[in-house]
This record gives structure tokens, sequence and C-alpha cells, in this order.
């Protein structure tokens, strides 16, 4: 067992590929923690089937679950130091949802505001299931089994863990202090995680406004072209508005040139399409150390990868669950 201290990050596996809002929003800071923590990396596979909608949009979820640990070997989590692993291949995870549930009353999940909002959203023949409603209960336990010091969260999402914390604390609190409180991890510069689409709205598989990190260097060109500018800005001598400008967004944040980008742009003094080629040429070179790292990887790499990860996180969730068992008195 590693000396360092432990954390936990996970994603579902929706999608067979991440863009790159999921990498700068989440796996960025998780390539820069991996060297100072334990690191445990999930691919949070049975949270798909919390709806029959997101089952039957993305029904081929193991082929997903390799895609997306393709894209966190590609993004830089390095197997030697961070054990990547798919939550279905831990059981663990399951018994001490079921036990952990025995803890928490239905009216705070009923209450819970990401039930309510996604419960809304079922509609035809599909049903409200107990899995959606025991979601945070699952993800409670997904957490407490590494019984991690932090998880690595962004500032929007830090509230939805404070009902794994209520969680834990409901069970120390009948069967004594098994689980230690964890921190939220939030990055310190948090600008990057707010990187829109290529239109400008939330970047988004489902808006079809995405760079995905497994895009070919002629794809990202592609979707540049694509991308969103001052719509007041028809010719190269037009004022253009940088900050409701997609292109000038990104480069901002990829450009080390952006300040004098951006007062060109401001001033008609460059073309859209000057600015999206020389976009697409600091993004191709920002990405290609991971084009290269997936080039270089098999799904039978990722598998091993997976099952060695899992047997790294099972040694450490058999210890906790001995615990567990041993507080609530299910073995002496």
């Amino acid at each position: 067992m590693s000396a360092k201290p432990r954390i936990l990050s996970g994603m579902r596996s929706t999608n067979d590929r991440l863009h790159l809002g999921n990498y700068e929003g989440a796996l960025r800071n998780w390539v820069e923690l991996q060297d100072q923590y334990d690191m445990f990396c999930m691919v949070a596979d049975w949270h798909v089937l919390t709806t029959a909608a997101d089952a039957e949009v993305h029904p081929d979820i193991a082929a997903n679950s390799l895609a997306i640990a393709k894209d966190f070997i590609a993004a830089g989590i390095d197997p030697a130091k961070s054990a990547i692993f798919r939550q279905s291949d831990v059981p663990e995870h399951a018994e001490l949802a079921l036990l952990l549930g025995m803890v928490v009353g239905v009216g705070k999940l009923e209450t819970n505001p990401t039930f309510k909002e996604k419960a809304s959203e079922v509609t035809g023949d599909h049903i409200v299931s107990y899995g959606l409603l025991g979601y945070p209960v699952l993800q409670a336990a997904d957490i407490l089994l590494y019984k991690p010091f932090g998880v690595p969260v962004g500032k929007d999402q830090a509230p939805h863990l404070e009902l794994s914390r209520d969680i834990a604390r409901s069970f120390n609190h009948l069967f004594g202090e098994v689980f230690p409180m964890f921190k939220d991890l939030i990055p310190s510069d948090e600008s990057r995680s707010k990187l829109p689409g290529l239109d400008m709205r939330k970047m988004s598989k489902s808006y079809d406004n995405c760079i995905y990190l497994s895009d070919s260097a002629e794809e990202t060109a592609k979707r540049i072209k694509q991308a969103y500018t001052t719509p007041t800005k028809i010719a190269k001598t037009d004022p253009g508005i940088p900050e409701g400008c997609a292109v000038c967004q990104y480069l901002k944040l990829y450009s080390p040139d952006w300040e004098r980008q951006w007062a060109e742009d401001r001033a008609g003094e460059r073309g859209c399409s000057q600015s999206k080629q020389e976009l697409t040429e600091v993004l191709n070179e920002y990405l290609r150390p991971m084009r290269e790292r997936r080039a270089g990887i098999t799904d039978a790499d990722v598998e091993d990868i997976l099952q060695e990860g899992a047997k790294r996180a099972r040694l450490v969730a058999g210890e906790t669950m001995y615990e567990v068992r041993k507080a609530m008195k299910l073995i002496k």
C-alpha cells in the first residue's frame, strides 16, 4: 500500500470518448494530482444504468468503458502510478451501497435536487427507478469504499458530495467511526473548466459542439472551422468581440499570444480565418502528446490495465468491507 494520501475520482462511461471540456474540467487536474496522491480512477459503468434513457442511448457500455479508460491513459493518467479500474469489476461497491442504503432516509433521497431534476426528465414508458433514487448511495459507496483523503471535484459539483459525507456520518453514528470525512479537492484555477463548446454553449456531445481527445489533427481543424465567432464581424476590418467568440476563448487558454490576438480581433486587424488557423496550430500541438499515447494503446492493453487496477482497488475495498461488516455485527 502506498504511503501517499489516497484520492478517488471517476467518470461515467455514457460516452465512447471524452472531449476537451472533460479534460480541462477534470482529467488535467487528475494528471497533476497523481504524483502527490495515491490516485484511484474509476470508470463508473454501473452509473450509466441509472436511467433507462441513458442505457438506451449508450447501449454498448463495455466498449464505452474501454474507450474512456483509453482516454484516461492518453490524457496522462499513468497506470504505474494510478489504479484505473471499472466500477463493475469491484463488486464491493454494490455490497457497500446496499448496506449504506440501510442508514439513509427515503425523504433525503427524494428531496435531492439532482433526483428531482432527473425524475422530471423521465417520459414515455420509462420509469423512475430505484437506481435513480439511490444514485447518491452508490456514489457514496464509490467514495467511502476507499476512505479517501479527498475527491477531485469542480466547485459547482462539490455540493453533490455533501450527501456522501452525510451518509458517512449516519453510518459512523450508528455503528462506530469507520469512515473518515473526505475533502473536496477543488482546483485553485477553475478558469480552464469554463471552456465553452464551439458554439459558445456548454460543451456537450448532444450539442455536437466538442473537440474530442481522440480526434485527429484533421478532425480538429474541421471542427474549428465551424466554430462560432463574432456574428457582426463579416470583413477582416470589422471589430470583433473576443469575449463572445468561441475561437478567441480557446486562444486565451491555449495560445501564449492571446492578448495580442484579442487586441487585433477587437481592433479589426485580423480576420476570423486567421484566428481559426492559429488556433488549429496551437491546439493540435497541445493535443499531440495525447494522440501519440493513444496510438500506442490497444484494447487488449487497456483491458489488462483495468484488470490490474481492479486488483489494486479490491485490496483496499476488501479491507474496508471487513471493517464495515464487523462494525455492523455481520461477522465476529
